[in-house]
Order: C-alpha cells, then sequence, then structure tokens
C-alpha cells in the first residue's frame, strides 16, 4: 500500500484519524553504512543522519558544528564590506547612528546584538521599533521623519527593510543615510541607500539563504571587527569578542523557525551553548520569571519559553521591550522587563485562547474547514491583530490546509490578518499577487507564512481569489501532508538512553525535524482530558511495557479521542521527550498523530 505521494505507507497507513498517511523517512543505504563506519553510529542514528540529507563528509560538522568550520566570508553577502565600511566610518565620525528593529524575536535579538557592540567600544545605540497597532511592519516615512528630528545621521534598519523601498527612499530625500540588514524575501530591485545585506537578494552569492536576521547581523559584527581593525578602531580599545553573543544569534534562528542546517545550525548548536552560561541579564530574568530552572539551554527554552515572551511585548503590549530586555545589563531594569512581559504573555495567551475559540466555532458551523476548498478565511470584529497569526497557525495544524485570520475594525473599514500555509502551497505568492491585482491594501510574505491590510468589503473578494488562486496547489499539499517517521520503537524502548542518543541531532527545527519513532499496537490507558483540550495517558505494549505519554490541544479530534476511549490496537507516532520532574532523569512521549489500522 502506498500513500498520495507514491511511497510505501508505514505500517500500513495510509490514512490516520488526523488524515495523514505515515512513510518511513527515505534514507540512502549506502550513505547510511558511510555514518556508521565513518562516525561510529548504530544504524537507526546514522539512517536519520542520512535522511536529513547530512552526506558522508558532513557528518562530523553536523555532530560538532564549530564556527572555524563553517563562518562564511562575510565579503560572500552582497554589499557586506559596503555595511561594514559605512558604520565603522560613521562611527569614527561621530555621527548619531540608530538602529530600527522590527517588533519580534529576531528583531529584538538582532537589534541587541548591534547595541552590545557599539557598548563595548563606548558608544550607545539608541533603538527605535515602530509600534505594531499604529505604525505597522517595517520602516515608515514618518518613523523615519522621528528618526531625522532626533538627530540621527544614520539608520540601521534589522530584520526589516530590505521591501521598504517608497519609505527608504524618503530616508534619503530628507538627508538620512540607511543600511539595511534583512533577511525576508525582497522585490526585483532593492531600496536605493548605502547598503543592503540580505541573502535572499537577487544577485546574493553567499548561500546563507536559511540566516535568521539575528545570523545576517552576527556575520556584520565579524565584518566590523575587521573593518575596524583596517582603520585603527581598536588601537586605544579592546576589539569586542563576538561569540559571547551567540546566544542573541541563536534566539533569533530558533524564533523565526529558520533552517538549521550548515553555519545556521552551528550559530544555533553553539549559541545554545553560550545560553546555558545565562550570561545575559534579560534571558535569565525572563526566565526567572517564566519560572523556569536555569541549566542547560535547548530550542525548547528559546522557542517556547523566551520567544513568546519577548514577542508579547510587540503583540499586545510596547515594542521594544523585547529589544530593551535583551540589550540591558541592568539586573532591575532587565528584572522589571521581564515581569512586564511575562504578564503580556498571560495576556496574549487568554486573548490567543478567546479568538481561537470564536474562529473555530465560526468556521466549523459554516463547513469552511471540511469543504474542499483550497484556503480557509475568516474575520471577526475586534480580533486583536497582535494575535491572528498565532491563530492562524494554530487552526491550519487543525485543519491541515492554509488558513488566514483577519482582525475587522469596523469603524475604519479595515482589516488586518495574518495566514499560516502547508507546505506545496505558496501563500506568500497568492497574498502578493492579491496586492497586485487591487484586491489588498497592502501584503506579503514568504511561502508559508504572510500577513495583509485589507478593506472590510474586499474580503470576500480576498477568499475567492485565494481559492482560486491556490486551488492548483492542493492535490500536491495533500500529497505532501504525510508523517514522516524515523523509526519503530516498542513502548519499553523508549528510554533516556535512546533520548539522549538522538539527542546528538539536535538542535532541531527546519531542514532538521525532530525525531519522530511509531509505537504499533499500544493501548491508551489511564487517560485524562486537561485543561487547554490536552490528553494525557500511558501508552502500553503488547508485553505490559509503557511510556508515559501527552497529546497536546486535541480532546475534541478524532486522535484525542481514540486517546480518551482507552481502545487497543492503536498505532501512534511522536516525539521523545526529557522528563525530568523532580530529578527523575525519565521520557515522555509527545504525541504527533494516531492511527487505528483497523481503518486502512
Amino acid at each position: 500500500m502506498a500513500d498520495g505521494a507514491g511511497q510505501p505507507a508505514f505500517l500500513g497507513i495510509s490514512r490516520s484519524l488526523s488524515g495523514r498517511a505515515w512513510r518511513q523517512r527515505p534514507a540512502e543505504a549506502g550513505l547510511v553504512r558511510a555514518h556508521m563506519q565513518a562516525l561510529g553510529l548504530d544504524e537507526p542514528l546514522a539512517r536519520a543522519l542520512a535522511s536529513r540529507a547530512v552526506q558522508a563528509d558532513q557528518g562530523a560538522n553536523f555532530l560538532n558544528p564549530t564556527l572555524k568550520a563553517l563562518f562564511p566570508d562575510p565579503s560572500s553577502f552582497m554589499d557586506m564590506d559596503v555595511a561594514a565600511r559605512t558604520i565603522v566610518e560613521a562611527l569614527q565620525a561621530g555621527q548619531s547612528i540608530h538602529v530600527f528593529a522590527d517588533y519580534d524575536v529576531d528583531g529584538a535579538s538582532s537589534a541587541a546584538l548591534l547595541v552590545r557592540w557599539f557598548r563595548a567600544l563606548g558608544t550607545d545605540l539608541p533603538i527605535y521599533v515602530p509600534d505594531r497597532l499604529t505604525e505597522g511592519y517595517g520602516p515608515s516615512a514618518k518613523a523615519f521623519d522621528t528618526l531625522k528630528a532626533s538627530g540621527a545621521d544614520l539608520v540601521i534598519t534589522v530584520d526589516c527593510g530590505a521591501a521598504a523601498n517608497e519609505a527608504v527612499a524618503h530616508a534619503a530625500a530628507i538627508g538620512l543615510k540607511v543600511v539595511v540588514i534583512d533577511h525576508h524575501m525582497m522585490r526585483e530591485h532593492p531600496p536605493v541607500c548605502a547598503a543592503v545585506v540580505n541573502p535572499n537578494r537577487p544577485g546574493d552569492t553567499s548561500g546563507q539563504g536559511n540566516l535568521a536576521a539575528a545570523g545576517v547581523v552576527f556575520v556584520l559584527l565579524a565584518a566590523l571587527n575587521r573593518e575596524g581593525r583596517g582603520k585603527g578602531l581598536f588601537e586605544d580599545r579592546k576589539e569586542p569578542d563576538i561569540r559571547q553573543w551567540l546566544d542573541l544569534a541563536a534566539m533569533g534562528a530558533i524564533c523565526d523557525v529558520t533552517g538549521l542546517t550548515g553555519f545556521n545550525r552551528a550559530l544555533t548548536s553553539l549559541g545554545l551553548r553560550v545560553m546555558s552560561d545565562w550570561g545575559n541579564p534579560g534571558l535569565r530574568a525572563l526566565l526567572a520569571a517564566a519560572g523556569a530552572e536555569p541549566g542547560p539551554a535547548k530550542s525548547n527554552h528559546a522557542g517556547f519559553i523566551l520567544g513568546p515572551r519577548i514577542n508579547a511585548g510587540g503583540r499586545i503590549g510596547k515594542s521594544d521591550l523585547g529589544a530593551r530586555l535583551l540589550s540591558t545589563d541592568d539586573e532591575a531594569e532587565a528584572s522589571a522587563l521581564a515581569a512586564e512581559l511575562h504578564a503580556l504573555n498571560i495576556e496574549r495567551r487568554e486573548v490567543e485562547r478567546l479568538v481561537t475559540e470564536e474562529a473555530t466555532r465560526r468556521v466549523e458551523a459554516t463547513g469552511a474547514h471540511d469543504d474542499g476548498s483550497a484556503v480557509v478565511v475568516i474575520e471577526g470584529a475586534d480580533w486583536h491583530p497582535g494575535v491572528v497569526g498565532i491563530v492562524a497557525g494554530r487552526l491550519r495544524e487543525r485543519w491541515r490546509k492554509p488558513v488566514v485570520v483577519i482582525g475587522v475594525d469596523a469603524i475604519n473599514g479595515i482589516g488586518k490578518g495574518s495566514g499560516r500555509s502547508q507546505t506545496g502551497m505558496n501563500l506568500g505568492r497568492a497574498i502578493q499577487a492579491a496586492w497586485n491585482e487591487g484586491v489588498l491594501i497592502a501584503g506579503g510574505g514568504h511561502a508559508m507564512a504572510a500577513g495583509l491590510t485589507v478593506r472590510v468589503d474586499d474580503i470576500g473578494r480576498l477568499r475567492d481569489f485565494l481559492n482560486d488562486r491556490m486551488a492548483g496547489e492542493q492535490a500536491h499539499a495533500e500529497a505532501l501532508d504525510g508523517v514522516e517517521i524515523d523509526a519503530l520503537i516498542e513502548p519499553g524502548a523508549a528510554t533516556r538512553v535512546l533520548f539522549e542518543q538522538f539527542e546528538q541531532l539536535a538542535p532541531f527545527g527546519p531542514a532538521n525535524p525532530e525525531p519522530l519513532f511509531a509505537l504499533s499496537h499500544v493501548a491508551a490507558r489511564d487517560a485524562v482530558a486537561m485543561t487547554g483540550g490536552h490528553v494525557r495517558c500511558r501508552l502500553v505494549g503488547a508485553d505490559g511495557a509503557s511510556v508515559k505519554a501527552i497529546a497536546w490541544r486535541c480532546s475534541d479530534l478524532p486522535t484525542g479521542q481514540a486517546l480518551l476511549s482507552g481502545q487497543g490496537g492503536l498505532s501512534v507516532v511522536g516525539r521523545l521527550k526529557a522528563d525530568d520532574w523532580n530529578g527523575r532523569k525519565g521520557v515522555q512521549f509527545e504525541v504527533e498523530d494516531v492511527a487505528d489500522p483497523r481503518m486502512n
């Protein structure tokens, strides 16, 4: 039996309870043997490495990445040398330099990297972060006017600016010099300014397109040190050791969900080691505010504990809180900022919950989630624009199709929305086309995520446009929407030893997915529905051995219902997670999908 992509169905599961096919992650046998021989790995781990497209000569650097082996030549980035020269010359001339940052974790981390480099040289670097509600994303003519009036001579935009051609042109018109450091997709022609550094810029040959903005800024710091050495900047002061700030580069890479391969993997892996010392006062204070214990940092710290709290400032609070937190060396300020961000995150979660519940009810009442349409577009009055992207992501997970969620300002007749897509369906391209056709006031993004502004009267037109535009990609996306499994194990084999063996592949993210293990013919015992729609249980094999398990946000879905029913004969796929509660050093099975083989 094969799945929709033509691959054999793993365990015979061509359609799970979430509607997905299961397949084993493909790996070339010769490459598996090469990794076993060269690295001394057991077959399952060598197979996992091969299935992630790690070639025979790349295995050692993948498992033990170093900056020495993987750091790119800064000059390979288009305009990087010009950017470094412009900044160093402005610094030596005593000009007023400001950083303009996006309001998310990547923007905050990018700004903090520059602030700390300037501070090491005894210079303050003021931060400007636009307000999400009143200014929107990225540079604007108004923002540049404000910066010019404050005395700025040079503005460095980070994690934004690469597509802000009109705003940057205005900056030039008022005599404000601009250097753009970004990683987002951009127009064919870049903004006209001093320098545009972006590995995704047309014509850039650095090969570093998977970097977050914080990664690009980290390379800029190396370029600034090199330029500074050539211009005598460090004759009377110590050259900054940029390695101490790798934790900030890791924050951007993880929270912006970038591909963790090559140099970006090295940045992230080594950055987590630096983070583990918790030397950054802001990160340390935020960890304490969240009630988490300091210790070895994992991707989970950045992605699920620290990142959401930093983002909460830009979503529903003050947009510059995250950048200020990551930049400060003042313990009292860090503690106060962390407490404020933690409180905002609690508020954000409640706002998100309410919008998610309302949006779910509205869509399922109309059947739009299950009518064969390519895209779900849902709007609601006064839905906070700071949470619509998270809600879209939640609903995409639930319905396995692209979702656009729009918060409507009825007084002004304007909706601000955000969308999340499925692999194989390019939502950003469709949103750009909608803007080109005049359906949107503004819009853009990339394949998996997009933002937009639309007149309320045009929301129906937008829904029809996106469904028509993306219908041709739907069948391909559905075929791709499978669960790729690394290994079949028994519940008794789900041990700390196995977990730690596969942890050698960490950090995980796009292009290096977290390993997925399958359990066959298990029963869910002691299943309990928890607050938030989660299900907790034990998965028990035929021999009586079991592993503790948790399934997130699924108690009302077929997967959760199957677990709650306590039935046997289930196949379950999930991830192994550390369970260190009360020092027990165990594991928990985090359920990704459930199948009943009898239904295939």
